[in-house]
């Protein structure tokens, strides 16, 4: 008699939790006999473990996606969002993950929402190369204790002791993750009275270390017109108004490939990002982003200014050709030491690595989030045009990847076909299937009710 009611209460409780974590309903499209409809739903699940509650999302959304694809999406979804949720409740941390600092990397108010995320996975923790000048081996020895490293954008060289010590990371079986920008330049730089700056090469004096392993970033800019857009005011004063325009210098990348790293996740954006060349050697090479087939390269130095938004974009100007953003690495990699006078001693160097993994990314602001009143937002999310961009996403795949998390990697791999009603063809025959359903069991009933009366009166007057 109360279930009903307990269940109801059971609800407006979970609403209560999800409005209170700020996650809002949705507005679902529901179309039936030609007419559109709105339904409200709450798209999440909470599961709860020794007093720990994690958020599940049951809808998996996608830009550009139509209602199907939408929920084609959440269903392949659905097993990994599940068993991503228990993990975090049940399986304790073991791996680390060391996030390089001291070649001014970016802040961690920039890093905070993927840090927090991979928190929830991982023991992590900020890692300064600055100790490598004073003691160089307890700074190796301590950084070998981690499983993977990251270094998120740095901007200021590396000097010839901190490569050997991330070189000798990678020759011990450590993975990494190198989020670089190969030109300084930075979408803030633009807000200012002239409009414009200047795009200049950095070099971050890691190239030797990048050809030794097989891949080369250029210190070049992509432009593409299948980008995300730039938000200006536009107007004076009061009468001023926010505008969405054309920016070519912020690709989408798209995945290459049905890579685990990458299957359905949503548009990837990037800031003045860099193109990758991969090298011929015995590392296997994945290319898991890359910008639309329409692109065109930009050399450096070179003024970019606001101006350019209110020039129409000419698809002439452009080459029919793809640009490499993102590339993951496998395999037994050489030191970039190997037969080279070492910058210190140490007791155990290492020529060739154990077999081991590392992404590169050419941009660093793939994982750079917002911050608005000095309190971090969540990475990918455009507050301008409501958008939810991959980057978070891509990011935590990418680590899972690294660290050989290959329970959810599997399930990720799962392709899963869901068949959709006509739905014009639905309203087009609707009659005539109420008629064969509803109509036709009741006619074959009603002759065969006739027919069985008519042959027992005929047999009893007989």
């Amino acid at each position: 008699m109360h279930q009903p009611l307990e269940n109801e209460a059971n609800r407006q409780q979970t609403i209560q939790v999800l409005t209170q974590r700020g996650l809002t309903p949705m507005q679902l499209e529901v179309r039936e006999n030609g007419k559109a409809s709105q339904e409200v739903i709450f798209p999440w699940a909470l599961a709860s473990y020794n007093e720990q509650t994690v958020i599940i999302p049951l809808v998996k959304t996608k830009i550009g996606a139509s209602q199907q694809e939408l929920v084609s999406n959440s269903v392949q979804h659905l097993e990994y969002a599940f068993a991503d949720g228990f993990k975090k409740l049940v399986t304790p941390k073991s791996k680390k993950i060391a996030v390089l600092k001291g070649n001014a990397q970016l802040e961690d108010k920039y890093i905070a929402d993927i840090a927090k995320t991979l928190g929830e996975y991982y023991f992590i923790a900020p890692f300064t190369l600055d100790s490598v000048a004073n003691n160089p081996k307890k700074t190796l020895q301590d950084l070998l204790s981690y499983h993977l490293i990251i270094s998120a954008k740095p901007t200021e060289a590396f000097t010839e002791n901190e490569k050997f010590v991330l070189d000798q990371h990678t020759m011990h079986g450590g993975k990494s993750l190198w989020l670089i920008d190969a030109v300084a330049m930075e979408k803030d730089s633009l807000y200012n009275e002239a409009g414009k700056n200047y795009a200049v090469g950095r070099d971050l004096n890691v190239t030797d270390l990048f050809f030794n392993y097989g891949f080369r970033i250029n210190p070049v800019m992509i432009a593409t017109p299948y980008s995300a857009p730039i938000t200006l005011a536009i107007g004076d004063g009061s009468k001023s108004q926010f505008q969405h325009l054309n920016w070519p210098y912020s690709p989408l990348a798209t995945a290459t490939q049905n890579h685990p790293i990458t299957n359905n996740i949503n548009l990837v954006r990037f800031d003045f990002a860099n193109p990758i060349d991969t090298l011929k050697n015995t590392v296997k090479k994945t290319i898991l982003l890359e910008t639309a087939p329409i692109s065109r390269l930009e050399g450096t130095p070179r003024e970019i200014s606001l101006d350019l938004v209110t020039q129409p974009i000419n698809p002439k100007d452009f080459k029919t050709e793809k640009q490499t953003l993102a590339v993951l690495l496998e395999g037994e990699f050489k030191s970039a030491f190997a037969n080279r006078i070492k910058p210190f001693k140490t007791n155990n160097t290492k020529d060739k690595s154990a077999a081991t993994k590392m992404i590169v990314i050419a941009d660093g602001d793939v994982v750079k989030n917002d911050v608005v009143r000095n309190r971090p937002q969540e990475l990918g999310f455009d507050r301008w045009t409501g958008k939810q961009y991959g980057n978070k996403e891509f990011l935590l795949n990418a680590v899972n990847y690294l660290l050989d998390d290959n329970g959810l990697i599997n399930i990720r791999t799962k392709e899963i076909d869901v068949a959709f009603l006509n739905q014009e063809k639905i309203a087009r025959e609707k009659t005539l299937w109420q008629l064969l359903n509803i109509g036709l069991p009741i006619a074959l009933l009603a002759i065969f009710g006739f027919t069985f009366n008519y042959l027992r009166k005929k047999k009893y007057a007989a």
